[in-house]
């Protein structure tokens, strides 16, 4: 069985190494790990409007990655002064490639941004900034750091056929979703009352999640989108 080639959305940044000091594209390690560990072949997608077409024909399925925050542009807000790191270009991309993902229901996992973007793209909107609401910065304590609490999953959803009830994940959003896009559905609440996973049941597989499960020692999160890549594969190829 040929195995799934899943593209990973590549951050646009300035970056150091050696003696470089450059423009580079590139995602954490621990996004190919997630993937290749679950049996997938992972494939850097750096932010471009171009050749959207051409970029999902060589795909299988899509992992939006982490990253800083959308433009609230997007969905009709001004930025709230703790909106920080917005680049419209990576925003544009990305939102462009994951609505051509849907239309064709190529299977799509959202890490954090990701998630975020998934529900835009679906006509959602975000809530800026969660700690205005809660008091506290339980999702993010230390900037650079993982922080780590319970979730609940709900019952009848995708997520708890991965998950099951419950778990401890790895968290740094200070974001979250307010108004759900069109067919997104909630999968999982902090106890906080923090809605912390989205999913499209009528999709082969569109699940996003706040935490960042390539953080963590289970890859159920990547076993189960890779697994629908693969099934995707062979259906494209006729098997």
């Amino acid at each position: 069985m040929r195995i799934p080639v899943v593209g990973i959305t590549a951050y646009a940044e300035q970056a150091k190494f050696g003696a470089w000091d450059v423009p580079t594209a590139f995602v954490p390690l621990s996004y190919v790990r997630a993937v290749e560990e679950a049996g997938g072949r992972a494939l850097l997608v750096p932010p471009s409007v171009r050749a959207i077409d051409e970029t999902l024909d060589a795909l299988d399925g899509l992992v939006f990655s982490g990253g800083a925050d959308l433009d609230p542009e997007l969905y009709g807000e001004e930025p709230h002064e703790e909106t920080f790191g917005v680049d419209p270009a990576r925003d544009g991309a990305e939102l462009a490639l994951l609505r051509a993902a849907l239309e064709r229901d190529l299977p799509v996992l959202g890490v954090c941004r990701g998630s975020q973007v998934l529900n835009i793209a679906l006509g959602g909107d975000l809530e800026q900034h969660i700690p205005d609401r809660l008091g506290h910065d339980g999702h993010k304590v230390t900037p650079g750091t993982f922080a780590d609490h319970p979730v609940e999953v709900l019952p009848g959803t995708r997520l708890h056929g991965l998950l099951g009830e419950g778990l401890h994940i790895k968290s740094h959003h200070h974001q979250g979703f307010r108004r759900l896009g069109g067919g997104l559905r909630e999968a999982a609440r902090a106890d906080d009352g923090t809605v912390e996973a989205i999913e499209d049941p009528a999709r082969r597989f569109a699940l996003g999640v706040l935490w960042h499960p390539e953080a963590g020692e289970d890859r159920s999160l990547f076993e189960a989108p890779v697994a629908a890549a693969r099934r995707y594969r062979a259906e494209r190829h006729g098997g």
